[in-house]
């Protein structure tokens, strides 16, 4: 009898939540205990039947498809004989696939650029050696012929004749904080989202490349401190400084030009984009034949956007399709355009009838069709498949927090879903869209990946995270759900709400706040995360998380209805939100706190300032304090210059309404953050000062904007963690 009780007792004991782990701070921090495996570095083999994956950064290895076999191992570090590199971090195949160009040793620059070391492994001789000898390259990238390497070092632009191994320098006038050729300056890298400012004509005959004149635009510079972690050991009594052009709101910009160069003539012509010089070009793409190079040109305040067709052999230009909105351009229309095969239509995106489409052209400006009618946001365009004449995209259509995959025909007359479980699906095709690697995950479910065809069948599964699911099973876990509420002006508004594991109705919890609310951002989506807001929900708190007015996939007018202001509406409606969230019973609505970073360190600071009988506290991390202090395209899409909008800068300026916070406050700021300058937090805390507002401030030496590096992260989130706690439990 007391050997059945103690057996009995024993399951008890196993099965009892009390002995299930819980979620620790090393868990979501330091160790990435619950982050779902994915399949990466996938490269679609021409035949559209193969596929490649980089493994252990020394392999090379071909997988079919179809049946998710490995085929072979293409290529082996390893068996190199006397092999110049011991790993790569990324590889391109030529398109014959008979050469591999292989990155290593890669040293960052901002946010998209680097610097490398770049080898070519020819599959026929069987050598690996270094694309240039001298010094770090960026940006290599083969021609479609596969037999000559375009690339930039220290702002000019090189081609490498691989059978001759020749080298030829094809600009000359590159020069730091000067002129660069080939690559973008900081604020398009940052703003635009590209890198690469150089394209091959589809014949390999020319090389199309934007030149950015920087010599105008002013430089901003901050100091750097000798440490180990980024390592700076150069500064030792004195500190080192680091100068860059960063072009801020209402100042000038560089001045850009097109120019094509032709390999065999070995001369360079430029492409008339017009006299004005206070524009941009955020893209040049070459038509399917090569026989025209697209160039888009953008007005400076954003709100027209033109495509021209430019003649590579005299530059002489066309306008062939304009876009003009009341407000701006969406920055994410510029890689959606594609030029067809068969050389007469181009597809392009745009909000014409207030929501995110795509749309068939003619070469002549007239538009074919709308491809993607309805009331929903398209939100990636995936490609053409031009054997069987389909369009392939994601969208919004469901709701805003999810996303599915659909294709619709050339013609029009059938649109079908490829991928549209609830959740969150996103798709990777083949080169000729037989099949597609398709990823899906919700609120619930880790990241599963599978491998489809092109109407949607499942064929294998290729990750299902079952690892993690067994683990999380072993936990103590919140739980996160949706809602939504009307904000006073009654507009329904997204959000999502984590609570305990061990949740109990009848008590109030202090609650925490995140967001970003910036222009078309989302933080309310149907996907599956465990990470520090899952580890605050295991110690008391309820985190919730609220998608303001101007954010993402609700149509143009929700989505810009922010514009030339700012803050104005997203702080009302955080606050909206927290009221909302204190009339809950389990709320605890004297112990509120927002935070968020960078975008949202701005609103936190503003919600803390404008909602002070809301919020107790905030936490402010690498914030813009006034739009006057962040960069020109940015800032300008969404306010235009200050000198023509001096007053939408100012009234939602956190600096300007630091003196009204009541709350505790924390500030924190990398010293050697490129993106939003140490200026925004030191001009900032000088206010507050002044105003004799008490506020805690935190300083990390030559961080930038994502303030990481060595212990750094455990530091932050710990001082994170005990602010917390310290003013609301």
């Amino acid at each position: 009898m007391k050997r059945l009780l103690f057996s009995v007792l024993a399951i008890l004991l196993i099965s009892s939540p009390l002995l299930a782990e819980k979620i620790t701070f090393e868990d979501v921090i330091t160790k990435s205990t619950f982050r779902p495996k994915g399949i990466y570095g996938i490269r679609s083999m021409k035949d559209g039947l193969h596929y490649t994956t980089q493994e252990n950064g020394t392999q090379i290895v071909k997988y079919n498809y179809k049946t998710g076999k490995k085929v072979s191992v293409l290529f082996d570090l390893k068996t190199i004989e006397d092999s110049p590199i011991k790993y790569f971090s990324n590889y391109e195949f030529s398109a014959q696939e008979n050469k591999v160009l292989l990155t290593t040793d890669m040293k960052p620059i901002y946010r998209h650029s680097f610097t490398a070391e770049y080898y070519v492994y020819n599959f026929i001789t069987k050598k690996l050696e270094a694309l240039s000898e001298n010094g770090p390259q960026q940006l290599a990238t083969f021609s479609p012929d596969g037999n000559r390497i375009a690339f930039v070092r220290k702002n000019n632009i090189f081609v490498s004749t691989l059978y001759f191994g020749t080298e030829n320098q094809i600009t000359k006038d590159g020069a730091f904080n000067k002129i660069i050729n080939g690559a973008p300056d900081w604020v398009y890298e940052e703003e635009f989202g590209f890198n690469k400012a150089f394209a091959w004509s589809p014949t390999s005959g020319k090389l199309a490349y934007i030149k950015f004149k920087e010599e105008h635009v002013r430089n901003f510079s901050f100091p750097m401190y000798k440490g180990k972690v980024p390592a700076y050991g150069a500064n030792q009594p004195y500190p080192g400084e680091y100068t860059y052009k960063y072009p801020k709101a209402g100042e000038e910009n560089s001045h850009v030009s097109v120019h094509v160069y032709d390999i065999k003539k070995r001369n360079t012509i430029r492409v008339k984009v017009g006299e004005e010089l206070d524009q941009y070009i955020p893209r040049i793409r070459w038509t399917y034949s090569g026989s025209d190079l697209g160039v888009i040109r953008l007005n400076r305040r954003q709100d027209k956007m033109e495509l021209l067709l430019a003649n590579p052999f005299t530059g002489d230009t066309r306008t062939i399709y304009t876009d003009k909105n009341r407000r701006y351009i969406a920055e994410s229309t510029y890689d959606y355009l594609t030029f067809l095969p068969n050389d007469k239509e181009f597809v392009v995106a745009n909000e014409k009838d207030g929501y995110m489409h795509l749309y068939l052209y003619d070469k002549l400006g007239g538009m074919v069709r709308k491809i993607t009618p309805g009331d929903y946001d398209v939100t990636a365009y995936y490609g053409y498949d031009t054997k069987r004449k389909i369009f392939y995209y994601q969208a919004a259509k469901k709701s805003a927090m999810q996303r599915e995959v659909y294709a619709t025909t050339y013609n029009g007359k059938k649109t079908y879903p490829v991928a549209s479980k609830a959740g969150t699906n996103n798709a990777i095709f083949s080169k000729n869209f037989t099949y597609f690697i398709h990823t899906y995950t919700d609120l619930n479910t880790p990241l599963i990946t599978n491998l489809k065809d092109r109407k949607g069948k499942t064929l294998r599964v290729l990750e299902d995270n079952k690892t993690l699911k067994d683990k999380l099973a072993k936990y103590e876990m919140p739980t996160k759900e949706f809602f939504t509420f009307k904000n006073k002006e009654g507009i329904s508004l997204n959000g999502y709400i984590i609570k305990p594991s061990n949740f109990d109705a009848t008590k109030q919890y202090p609650l925490l706040m995140t967001q970003y609310s910036g222009p078309n951002s989302q933080q309310v989506l149907d996907n599956f995360r465990v990470d520090w807001y899952s580890y605050m929900a295991e110690r008391g708190y309820v985190v919730a998380c609220v998608d303001p007015r101007g954010t993402g996939a609700r149509g143009e007018e929700f989505r810009k209805c922010t514009y030339m202001d700012l803050g104005h509406l997203e702080s009302d409606d955080q606050i909206d939100a927290a009221k909302y969230l204190g009339s809950l019973e389990y709320i605890d609505a004297k112990n509120i706190a927002i935070w968020g970073w960078s975008y949202g360190g701005f609103m936190s600071t503003l919600c803390l300032a404008k909602g002070a009988d809301v919020f107790k506290a905030a936490i402010a991390v690498a914030p813009v304090t006034n739009w006057r202090f962040y960069d020109s395209v940015y800032t300008e899409r969404y306010m235009r210059k200050p000198q023509d909008n001096a007053e939408g800068y100012d009234k939602n300026s956190p600096i300007y309404w630091a003196p009204k916070i009541k709350g505790k406050y924390l500030l924190v700021h990398g010293t050697a953050d490129d993106n939003v300058h140490y200026q925004n937090t030191a001009e900032l805390a000088e206010v507050l000062v002044q105003a004799e507002v008490s506020f805690q401030m935190m300083s990390y030496t030559n961080r930038n904007h994502g303030i990481y590096g060595g212990a750094t992260r455990r530091h932050l989130y710990k001082m994170f963690t005990s602010f917390l706690d310290d003013y609301l439990k």
